[in-house]
């Protein structure tokens, strides 16, 4: 299987751009969460499940060069694009490392914070994960998460049969891929039965219209997510057809609004 075939949401080009899209507009969250978290000149940050390093650079420049950043990832395309502009750009405070984060062991080191971004809702042991994250840590260590604690709360209104299909093919894809979409309904209880004490909690749920930013995220991620189940053969042509009609209608319906899945921010501190 390679490993396009092998990411629920692939690695390809588009999927890069999207990426980049929902890291900008997630920014000003991201921004407030690192903050609240301590993150500041100096820190040692693990970006895990980095993916094309988005938060890794910005990252990178808030610790400065007195301080580090560890991108930890899969996929090679990924880590590929990161090396790239670490090189090109002459970063020299970002350490790349290609593995996969429930059958590899991490790297020795020892970090300040954690960054964790949809990540525990797609591997097969979260438990694992976390195990791993306490780690890495330095004592009172800092793991931040942001994981969707309610999918289903995705949708489009006025709702529609197609939108409402593509949600449940995207979960029964999660499950059937070994995940869990609204881990951060049991993440907390993982966090404190592996010596982490929850420091704060905030959820994220956001109404957009077409003219708001934030349309895009939902939008972009249905539009092409839907060639990605046709390639996985969950669903057949007519179908991708028919669900971006409703978004090309949508677009141009000023009553029409997303409501988008429920992320919850977890900070927890390591304190055993």
């Amino acid at each position: 299987m390679s490993q396009n075939k092998d990411y629920v949401l692939g690695t390809d080009q588009i999927e890069l751009n999207r990426l980049k899209l929902q890291h900008d507009i997630w920014k000003p969250f991201v921004l407030e969460a690192w903050q609240r978290a301590g993150i500041k000149k100096g820190s040692k940050v693990i970006d895990i499940g980095a993916g094309p390093g988005y938060a890794s650079f910005d990252l990178s420049e808030i610790v400065g060069l007195s301080g580090e950043v560890y991108a930890i990832e899969r996929s090679s395309n990924f880590t590929n694009y990161i090396s790239h502009k670490v090189e090109s750009e002459n970063i020299k405070n970002i350490k790349t490392f290609n593995l996969d984060l429930m059958v590899d062991e991490f790297p020795e080191i020892k970090a300040d914070v954690s960054w964790c971004r949809w990540v525990a809702c797609f591997v097969s042991d979260p438990k694992l994960l976390v195990k791993k994250i306490y780690s890495s840590l330095n004592k009172n260590g800092v793991a931040i998460f942001f994981e969707y604690i309610n999918y289903r709360s995705f949708r489009l209104i006025p709702q529609t049969e197609e939108l409402n299909s593509f949600v449940e093919h995207v979960v029964s894809n999660w499950h059937e891929s070994g995940g869990e979409p609204d881990i951060a309904n049991t993440l907390p209880i993982i966090l404190k039965e592996e010596g982490f004490k929850i420091r704060f909690t905030k959820p994220y749920i956001f109404s957009a219209t077409p003219k708001d930013i934030f349309w895009q995220w939902p939008f972009t991620f249905v539009y092409h997510h839907v060639d990605r189940l046709l390639e996985l053969g969950r669903v057949e042509k007519d179908w991708v057809e028919s669900v971006r009609a409703v978004l090309d209608n949508s677009k141009n319906n000023p009553e029409a609004f997303f409501i988008t899945p429920t992320v919850l921010e977890i900070v927890a501190e390591k304190i055993s």
